[in-house]
């Protein structure tokens, strides 16, 4: 490609604002000599935005599984022990605060559903639901519901005290075909 070509493209591509792999250290040799404050985006695109419906793709076809249920058992067991471990390792020594136990419910909720997930059980999805609130003298009670089907579906919960505070979690594992 000659020169005049590359600068050419370059520039469409910049006033579009992307620039692909197209001589890119050229591309970005120049912009930083010119130290321009504008941003430059690196996404690139296989085909124009817009322009996707004059060639027709072809429809992937998928074949059935027939598997009606689960090849490998939800671990409840091994659920629970990663429900007490994490939050015996984040809570322990922790006191109630709102804004920290907004921000710690958010946290153990992912390290949860992240350790679940490192199991590798397929076909679940796995929801995580973290309460945590002060420890006042006052009851509370949690529900949830959703479609259930109880030979393959299943749940691991784990309640956690300390002296301001307590702790529920609970993990849903639903088996989807």
């Amino acid at each position: 490609m000659s020169d005049i070509a590359k600068d050419k493209a370059a520039r469409l591509l910049k006033k579009r604002g992307s620039v692909s792999s197209l001589s890119s250290h050229d591309v970005k040799a120049k912009e930083t000599f010119a130290k321009t404050r504008d941003s430059v985006s690196t996404v690139s695109y296989m085909d124009e935005p817009g322009h996707h419906d004059d060639i027709p793709r072809p429809a992937v076809q998928m074949e059935n599984t027939f598997q009606l249920g689960p090849t490998k058992r939800f671990p409840v067991a091994t659920v629970n022990n990663i429900l007490k471990d994490v939050l015996t390792s984040y809570l322990q020594e922790e006191k109630y605060e709102a804004e920290l136990c907004r921000q710690m419910t958010k946290t153990i909720s992912e390290v949860i559903k992240a350790r679940v997930k490192d199991l590798m059980i397929p076909r679940y999805k796995i929801i995580v639901l973290i309460h945590i609130g002060q420890l006042n003298d006052q009851s509370m009670r949690i529900g949830s519901r959703c479609i259930w089907d109880p030979a393959n579906d299943t749940f691991s919960s784990y309640s956690f005290k300390n002296s301001s505070l307590f702790a529920v979690a609970n993990v849903y594992a639903v088996y989807y075909e």
